[in-house]
């Protein structure tokens, strides 16, 4: 039964990273082949430097990412906090109801509905272009909330209730105690939604291609050019994503798991 348990474990594994090995592998060719390696070499990498059309991309798909992330962990942790004070069990399913609808909901139903809710809104006060900069980055703090509010409440639910009334009964006011007492102790879930979300308009695809106008993301700028050619430096900077990625991830990893080991330690 382990053995089974191992070679399905490994068959998995192999599904999920074969892609990215062989694109790793590639973003490494000397020649412009995507399916024949002849040679180890950088220079898709060196030629990635001067491509200003992707690294342009690049810096609108980190702009949107970082600052989604932080207004929706913002925006998610305040919602978080209030769905928690909630006492009326239905008005708390009811509202965790709305707030799952855009995690079940279609990506290109979300993306649709919001290209025609930003085209209205634009003919209403008469822009020249209704899609944009701003459309984009409201687009991924709407499909990045609930994510957050999800990392969140687990958190708040098992922070004791009284610490904020104790801080308060040694001087602090409401809002001291909170950032205090209540937002170092779901810290990890606030970090753990802001990752989230930063990971999820990184390489978010539908609901930009809708709402993007000419503010367009790496993403869709990678799939116009599949209509074209797949050259190898696409390869070279999405390898330099993926290791950011992984990095990152296991950076918070330890993060957490050293967090996770004191809290042990002082029970």
């Amino acid at each position: 039964m382990k053995t089974l348990s191992r070679i399905y474990l490994m068959l998995v594994m192999v599904f999920l990273y074969a892609p990215i090995a062989v694109m790793i592998v590639f973003s490494f060719n000397s020649g412009s082949s995507v399916w024949v390696f002849e040679g180890l070499s950088f220079d898709w990498y060196k030629e990635l430097v001067f491509n200003s059309e992707m690294l342009g991309a690049l810096e609108h798909t980190l702009i949107i990412a970082v600052l989604s992330a932080v207004i929706s962990t913002v925006i998610g942790t305040a919602a978080a906090v209030g769905i928690t004070a909630l006492r009326h069990k239905i008005s708390k399913s009811l509202v965790m109801s709305v707030c799952n609808i855009p995690m079940m909901n279609a990506d290109i139903v979300t993306g649709v509905s919001l290209m025609l809710l930003f085209i209205f809104f634009g003919r209403l006060f008469g822009l020249t272009e209704s899609l944009g900069f701003f459309t984009v980055l409201i687009a991924h703090v709407t499909f990045n909330l609930p994510y957050v509010i999800l990392s969140v409440l687990p958190k708040l639910k098992t922070t004791d209730a009284n610490l904020p009334q104790a801080a308060m009964d040694l001087g602090c006011t409401p809002t001291q105690a909170f950032f205090k007492v209540v937002v170092p102790s779901i810290s990890s879930g606030i970090l753990t939604g802001f990752i989230m979300a930063f990971t999820l308009s990184l390489d978010d695809f539908v609901i930009s291609y809708f709402t993007c106008g000419h503010y367009q993301t790496l993403p869709i700028v990678i799939y116009n050019m599949t209509k074209r050619t797949v050259k190898p430096d696409t390869y070279a900077l999405s390898t330099l994503i993926f290791i950011s990625v992984f990095v990152l991830m296991i950076l918070y990893n330890s993060v957490q798991g050293r967090s996770e080991k004191k809290r042990g330690e002082s029970r």
